[in-house]
């Protein structure tokens, strides 16, 4: 079995990254995570194209059905792209999943408020200090941009979580890195609900913050980022939608 580039790139030749054949139980979850052991180890790379669904069938002793559903599955969660007449290929950047396994989880585990409270004061202020090392002329402007946006919608009664939400994205984005990116954007869609409940009670006190927190940013002020966030946090957590503690641990199992 080998592995296939694009023309420009040098091609590779492994038989046995994917390993021998399967046992018939969850064929298609199996392969994913040969899949994935193969991209860990580097036997597969971003560009290279996996075998034909015909030379997976025959090394792997599995079904034509299993190869087209693993193959789905990485479509599903943006890891890989079929080229028509070339093959499925193992994508350079990581394309927008059309579902997000990581989302899902996260939905599913945020029943305690005191959790998503907790997650957020962690990773908020770790991300808003890497964007402030790495944040380019241009996210300076778009996160200036956002808060312009915010306070012209609040003047106009307009406002929305979006307002809220496109700056913390901007200010998320100013990273650069895919990683904290991706976990940022599950933590917004976490606290999308409450942002709308807070934009609607209180608008002038998240613009507030807002500047707060983007003056601290420009500064390089590393201390005041922490307090800024903070005092947002408490302004606020009170406006959670989700399951209190103890609406949880009363509920059936």
């Amino acid at each position: 079995m080998s592995f296939k580039r694009q023309p420009e790139m040098n091609s590779i030749s492994n038989t046995t990254s994917f390993g021998d054949s399967m046992e018939r139980s969850s064929v298609a979850l199996q392969l994913l995570e040969r899949i994935k052991s193969a991209l860990i180890r580097g036997d597969l790379k971003p560009g290279d194209y996996l075998p034909s669904e015909t030379e997976l069938t025959h090394t792997l002793g599995i079904g034509k059905s299993s190869v087209r559903e693993a193959i789905k599955m990485l479509q599903a969660i943006g890891i890989v792209e079929v080229k028509r007449g070339q093959g499925t290929m193992i994508r350079r950047e990581p394309g927008t999943p059309l579902v997000d396994p990581m989302a899902f989880g996260m939905i599913l585990a945020r029943g305690m408020t005191r959790d998503v409270l907790e997650f957020r004061l962690m990773f908020e202020p770790a991300y808003t200090l890497q964007a402030m090392h790495s944040a380019t002329a241009e996210d300076h402007q778009r996160i200036q941009q956002s808060i312009d946006a915010m306070e012209e919608a609040i003047r106009a009664g307009a406002q929305t979580s979006k307002h809220d939400i496109a700056f913390h994205r901007a200010i998320l984005h100013s990273t650069h890195n895919p990683m904290t990116i991706r976990v940022g954007e599950t933590l917004l869609q976490l606290i999308e609900a409450a942002l709308e409940t807070s934009m609607r009670s209180l608008p002038k006190t998240a613009l507030k913050d807002h500047k707060a927190i983007y003056a601290a940013f420009k500064a390089g002020d590393t201390a005041g980022i922490h307090t800024a966030i903070a005092v947002s946090s408490e302004s606020w957590e009170t406006n959670l939608t989700y399951e209190s503690d103890n609406e949880l641990s009363a509920a059936p199992r």
